[in-house]
């Protein structure tokens, strides 16, 4: 259950901007965790922000990255008072796993568990679950468990089993119809906003780097060096927002290609058990929940029998792809305000008390 095509609405006549930006932009700081014993080689690339309040752990979804949550961040902190964790999964972003392709439920979410521990020990703060896809699947199973033992809430966006389960057959076609590699950071930028997977401009510039990375072609056979759609590439480990890996697109042939961090395709083994039940597990958590979906056609009997009980809150935000975080951020980080007011987890900002009104 991931992107879909959608058309994308542009500006008549207006020159956009793709070159990539920064994740200070967004975050207060970037933090790499490691996770058992020192030698163990599993780092976890996560991004902060805010000091005060709950924390929200922030998952993403499948091919994504920590990155995704950026422009939902500033805006989620411009509303109420509280911590951002936004992590990179196991096999995405920059996180660095000896097992890189154990997709698991079971690994993954004691993944997220054990760098929330490492991170705040063993008192962390109130813990608010949120997850897009297959982040949000991860989510409920963490919470379903109670792996966070601070738990106290759980916000699942675009995640629901029977819409999910329906998808799982055309994801293979969906990877094969994207391209391979980029000639530039600026390209693959620009395709994913024309293609609709991502269609906020300003949240593909930020989360589209931890998509993608630099590679460099081999030097080989001059022939094959010369195409950008090579697959004998080794990575480069630069830092993205270094200017001169972006903007020199006459040579970026010859030099190197922008490919995908992460091979989707070879986690298929783990797709259905990512879904499989977690509508019951989502309505079997004892606690507050939110649910926000991108068309109300996603929703499955089993959550649609729940809703009208009134046991979880839900909002629709149509019109948006998938990514619903990153297409309508200002209208999530909306009703995740309204969500964290309503059952006193955050305190509204002072410049935002009218957000109360909501919760009455």
């Amino acid at each position: 259950m991931w992107e879909e095509n959608f058309d994308t609405e542009h500006e008549v006549g207006r020159t956009l901007d793709y070159s990539p930006v920064s994740w200070r932009e967004y975050f207060d700081q970037m933090d790499d965790v490691n996770v058992g014993l020192a030698d163990s080689g599993d780092v976890f690339r996560v991004y902060k922000a805010g000091s005060d309040g709950p924390l929200l752990v922030l998952l993403h979804g499948g091919g994504h990255s920590a990155l995704s949550w950026a422009v939902f961040t500033t805006a989620i902190a411009s509303r109420v008072t509280c911590r951002v964790l936004a992590m990179d999964l196991r096999g995405h972003g920059a996180t660095m796993v000896l097992q890189s392709d154990d997709f698991s439920t079971q690994t993954m979410s004691s993944d997220v568990a054990n760098v929330i521990r490492a991170t705040y020990g063993e008192t962390p703060p109130p813990v608010v679950l949120m997850g897009h896809g297959v982040g949000g699947a991860i989510s409920v199973h963490l919470a379903s468990n109670m792996l966070i033992p601070s738990t106290v809430g759980l916000v699942a966006i675009d995640v629901v089993e029977g819409s999910a389960m329906d998808a799982l057959h055309s994801i293979q076609n969906f990877l094969k119809g994207r391209p391979k590699s980029f000639n530039s950071m600026e390209h693959a930028i620009e395709w994913s906003v024309k293609s609709g997977q991502i269609r906020n401009l300003e949240s593909a510039r930020v989360s589209m780097v931890g998509q993608i990375k630099r590679c460099e072609v081999e030097e080989t056979d001059p022939l094959e060096q010369a195409s950008p759609g090579t697959d004998t590439v080794v990575e480069r480990n630069e830092e993205f927002y270094d200017q001169s890996l972006v903007n020199d697109n006459e040579n970026t042939s010859t030099e190197g290609v922008y490919k995908w961090r992460i091979d989707l395709s070879k986690s298929e083994k783990y797709w259905d058990g990512w879904f499989r039940g977690t509508s019951n597990l989502f309505l079997s958590c004892n606690m507050p929940k939110l649910l926000l979906l991108a068309g109300i056609d996603r929703l499955d009997r089993t959550l649609t029998i729940g809703q009208m009980q009134g046991r979880f809150m839900m909002q629709v935000l149509p019109p948006c792809g998938h990514a619903v975080h990153e297409d309508k951020p200002e209208k999530v980080a909306d009703a995740v305000a309204s969500f964290l007011l309503r059952h006193k987890f955050a305190e509204a900002k002072k410049q935002n008390r009218s957000s109360e009104t909501l919760t009455e």
